[in-house]
Parts: structure tokens; sequence; C-alpha cells
């Protein structure tokens, strides 16, 4: 036995079994690496085009298996070679043929194992990598397409369209400034933001012929409620007169510059009303809506300058005429968060802090004398408590604890 199998390795046998053993294990390696090579093209696209996945440090161990059996294999191959030319034997020869078989097998299937466990993303990569080129290209084109139809526009000089053609060069630019080696990812990222750009550059042309009318509405909007807010205004002085003269000094003292502001306010809108009007006969509308918009908030401050005016004499009018209706509702509040102290058993750590109110609310009450009682204080003051005692109630509401509601 001896005998024969040294001849099988010497003679035309030994290069029978070599061929053979070549073949054997370059079948293998041949299966390995066409799995290796589509399982790595499709890693290589998931980086281009998705980054962040990190797919390469799961396929690492997988790429270094293979590369292992890569390497065992050229080196099997090589002292088969060398001992078909030299007409040497390899000890334990077929055991080795045997071990890179199962080496190269496992690693193949390692491979599979990874595809399938990440199949979806894969595909999905290199779909995705596929689209990039001509995703590009379509959006360069349809860019092209909206810019020259901006330019050649009659709304060209309109602030929006300007603005929307200027994002839409800088992003033309940034996307044909990328070179061929630039992540597939970059190139697509580029790409959508030059769409972006399109798609608003293209919103701004199709709304530029209603600007026109929109800031005509406005101004005649603008223009309207200017005159109610004048009206309105003539209130304010009568109000302040009534406030002062019915009332502590104290309880108006912080309205003392309220006509003048308001003044300043109406003025400061009947400004920008004026160049609102200006821009729209200079075919500028959307300067003209700015400004508008610009004479709305004017106008939005003048009206809170005179209604704190006439809403504070209203409200210690009120107050006036039934001083305990207030503390009344404050008590009220009061009992509800002793009640749900109780319920939640969490008297011990707000019970003291919520009967304190009881005295606070009392003293306050108390201090509401004199010939012209300082009634804004007093409102102030049992405001205080509500809002403290409404603090209380949240952070109770939060606690845990018993409830026997």
């Amino acid at each position: 036995m001896t005998g024969r199998r040294r001849g099988w390795f010497r003679s035309s046998g030994n290069n029978e079994w070599i061929s053979q053993a070549r073949s054997t294990v370059a079948a293998a390696f041949l299966d390995m690496d066409q799995r290796q090579s589509a399982a790595e093209a499709a890693v290589h696209a998931s980086e281009q085009v998705f980054p962040e996945r990190r797919m390469s440090t799961q396929w690492e161990p997988v790429r270094s298996r293979c590369y292992d059996a890569a390497g065992a294999y050229l080196t099997l191959t090589e002292e088969l070679d060398n001992a078909e030319r030299d007409s040497t034997s390899m000890p334990q020869g077929q055991a080795r043929v045997d071990t890179l078989v199962r080496q190269l097998t496992d690693a193949a299937r390692a491979v599979d194992e990874f595809y399938r466990g990440n199949r979806t993303q894969l595909e999905h990569a290199v779909a995705v990598l596929g689209t990039v080129p001509q995703f590009a290209h379509q959006v360069k084109v349809a860019a092209a397409g909206v810019r020259r139809q901006a330019a050649e526009s009659e709304y060209a000089d309109y602030p929006s369209v300007r603005q929307y053609a200027a994002a839409v060069d800088e992003s033309l630019l940034t996307l044909e400034a990328l070179g061929n080696e630039v992540p597939a990812a970059t190139v697509r990222a580029a790409a959508t933001r030059l769409e972006s750009a399109t798609k608003a550059l293209a919103e701004a042309l199709a709304q530029a012929p209603s600007r026109a009318a929109a800031a005509a509405n406005a101004i005649t909007s603008v223009s309207t409620r200017m005159a109610a807010m004048r009206t309105r205004g003539e209130r304010l002085a009568p109000a302040y007169s009534e406030l002062l003269r019915e009332f502590n000094a104290a309880s108006s003292a912080d309205l003392a510059n309220n006509g003048q502001d308001s003044q300043q306010a109406v003025n400061a809108a009947d400004a920008a009303l004026v160049r609102a009007r200006a821009a729209a006969a200079e075919n500028n509308p959307e300067f003209a809506l700015e400004l508008t918009t610009s004479a709305r908030g004017y106008l939005a401050e003048a009206e809170q300058k005179v209604d704190a005016v006439t809403k504070r004499l209203t409200l210690l009018r009120e107050v006036r005429e039934n001083p305990q209706e207030k503390a009344k509702a404050v008590r009220f509040r009061l009992r509800d968060a002793q009640m749900l102290a109780v319920s939640r058993g969490l008297v011990d750590e707000w019970g003291s802090v919520l009967d304190a109110q009881v005295d606070r609310i009392d003293r306050i009450t108390e201090n509401l004398s004199g010939r012209h009682p300082d009634y804004w204080a007093y409102v102030a003051e049992l405001d205080a408590v509500a809002e403290f005692v409404a603090g209380v109630v949240d952070r109770m509401r939060k606690q845990a604890g018993p409830r026997r509601e």
C-alpha cells in the first residue's frame, strides 16, 4: 500500500491527482470568490449611498474570512504547481485539499448568511447607487429649464424669484463641481438640494402673478384697520383721565406713556403703509406685502397700548363694585388645592404651604382700605396668590401618592 501511494504521487498518477486536486480547490475558490465579489459590490454600494448604516463594519469579519481562505488557496495551488513540476510528493496532500475545500466552503457560507441577513438594505443600496448618475442628470436638466424660465419671466426682478434663482445657481454649481471619485451619497445629497431649490423657484414663479392682487388686498385691509385704530385710539385719553380721577394714581402709573407709545406705533404703521402703496405702484408687490406686514405689527402694538388702558378701567371698576368677588375666586382655587393635598396624602408636605396662603389673602383684603384704595395692587397680589397655588397644584399632580378622589 505504501509503495502504491508513493508511486501515486511520483508517477503519472501523481499528475492526475494534482490535476484533480487543483480542479477541486479551484471550483471551491471560484464559487466563494463569486459570492464574495457580489456581496462586496453591494456593501460598497451601501457605503456610497447610506454610509450612516456602517455596513462595512458588519462585512469586515466575513471579508477577512474570505481573504484568509483565498490566501490558503494560493499557497496550496503554488505547492501543487511545484509538486507537478518537480514530480515530488505532497505530505498529507489529500487531507490538506479537503481542509482547504471546507475552509472555502465555510467562507462562502458566511458570505451567504451575511447577504441573507442584510438582503433588503444591500439590494436597495445597489438599486439606488445605479440611479444616482441618472437622477443627478435629470435634476440638472430640470434646473436649467426652470432657471431659463425665470430669467425670461416678467417677474424676474421679484425678490422671491431672485432669491430662489440664486439658490438654484449655487446648488447647480456645487453639483457640477463634484468629481467622479466623490461618494454617491454626496452626489445624491447635492442633487436633492438642487431639486428642492428648483421646486422652490418654480413655486415662486407660479405665485408671482398673484402677488399684485395680494398686495392690493393687503393695502386695503391695512388701510381699513388703520382707520379703525384711529377711532379706537380716541378712547385712550378719556379712559386714562377717568383712571386718574377715579382710582389711586398707582393703579395707572405703568400706563402713563401708553398714549404716546400708541401714537408712535400708529405713525410707524402709517409710514409703512405709504411705502407699501409706493412699492405696489412701482410693480414691486412683494416688497409691498412685506411693508403691509410691518404695518400690521405696528397697529397690533398700538391696539395693545389702547386696550391696556380701557381694559384696566373696566377691570378696576368691576373690582371696586364688588372687591370680595376677586378674593372669593382665589379662595375657591385655594380650597381645591387643599382638597387635592388631602386626597393624595400630601398634607404633610404641602398643607402648611397652602394654609399660609389663607393668611396671605386675608392680609391683602385688609389692606384694601382708605379713600382711594389701590385696587390694582389688590388685583395683582391676588393674581400672584392664584399663580402660586396653581404651581403647587401642578407639582402635587406630578407626585405619586394615594388617590382617594
